[in-house]
């Protein structure tokens, strides 16, 4: 049985792991916030694509892949297929965006819906593990034990739940940040518990196909940022529902000057006279208070 090292870095990749994790969760959380308030379809929809986005591509799919940089097995080099690399970043993004669709579509039986939609979005999550997993080749077989492997599936599955519920319900700032944190662990609970089920028997050393993840990690890394900073762009350019009252309160204090400008005003009990039609002079005599008083005198007679 070959060791296996899951921290060959140190603590650099389970930190910046972790960190992915929680900026994912929070981009998405905050994303799943003006979901919410959208009013439209096409707006909700919208925000959804860039929810799964960062909580499928950069909360876990990119967690998973930075961790990843950190895993090692002694007496065999370790490569990866591109291909299936890429399969299990889209089957994160997927499977997150059905259980956001399950969960925040509908006005009835919301609880259910947050079940369902954990349950798919985990079995999914779990699937991009194991797909990621298989992406690699080594000099030597691969075997996993079911219990843990069953318990990565239960912890995906919860984790998976808690954010949708999360998703669902909070919408200030300090309850997402928090938020964001206890799903950062939850990711990562999941991935390492995962991780931990796998064990290596080498064989003898052989050809290896696929990529380093050194060779990868500039791609990737260039397209996690920029990812990054697309979402958060789309997050500040975007109005907020204050930026929208805002709008509307300015436009309905125009709309009432513009209508102040054709009623009669009156200041401290003087009422201003209506404009006379043409034809008609305005004359102003002593009214029987004491007051004035306008009477018009048709010149037209």
């Amino acid at each position: 049985m070959a060791q296996i090292h899951h921290f060959d870095h140190g603590w650099i990749t389970p930190t910046i792991s972790y960190s992915l994790s929680v900026l994912g969760s929070l981009l998405g959380l905050t994303l799943a916030a003006r979901f919410r308030s959208a009013r439209s379809n096409g707006e909700r929809v919208w925000w959804l694509i860039l929810a799964a986005v960062a909580i499928g591509g950069t909360a876990i799919w990119s967690m998973h892949f930075v961790a990843m940089m950190g895993f090692s097995v002694t007496g065999t080099p370790i490569r990866y297929d591109v291909g299936l690399t890429a399969a299990s970043a889209i089957l994160a993004v997927i499977a997150v965006g059905i259980g956001l669709v399950i969960a925040l579509f509908g006005q009835k039986g919301q609880n259910v819906r947050i079940v369902a939609g954990g349950i798919v979005a985990g079995l999914g999550v779990a699937a991009m593990h194991y797909t990621g997993m298989a992406a690699m080749h080594l000099n030597g077989e691969v075997s996993y034990s079911a219990t843990r492997v069953g318990m990565s599936i239960g912890i995906a599955v919860v984790a998976a739940s808690v954010a949708l519920w999360l998703a669902v319900t909070v919408h200030k700032p300090l309850a997402i940040f928090v938020s964001a944190l206890v799903m950062g662990i939850a990711v990562n609970a999941m991935h390492f518990t995962g991780m931990s089920a796998m064990s290596v028997t080498t064989h003898a050393p052989g050809d290896l196909t696929g990529a380093s993840a050194t060779s990868m990690i500039v791609p990737i890394g260039a397209t996690v940022v920029f990812g990054i900073i697309g979402l958060a762009y789309a997050l500040m350019a975007a109005p907020t529902e204050e930026d929208r009252e805002a709008v509307a309160y300015l436009a309905a204090r125009r709309a009432a000057a513009a209508n102040a400008g054709t009623m009669p005003r009156q200041t401290f009990g003087y009422s201003e006279p209506p404009q006379a039609a043409p034809d008609q002079q305005p004359q102003r005599g002593a009214s029987a208070l004491g007051g004035s008083s306008w009477t018009y005198r048709d010149r037209s007679r």
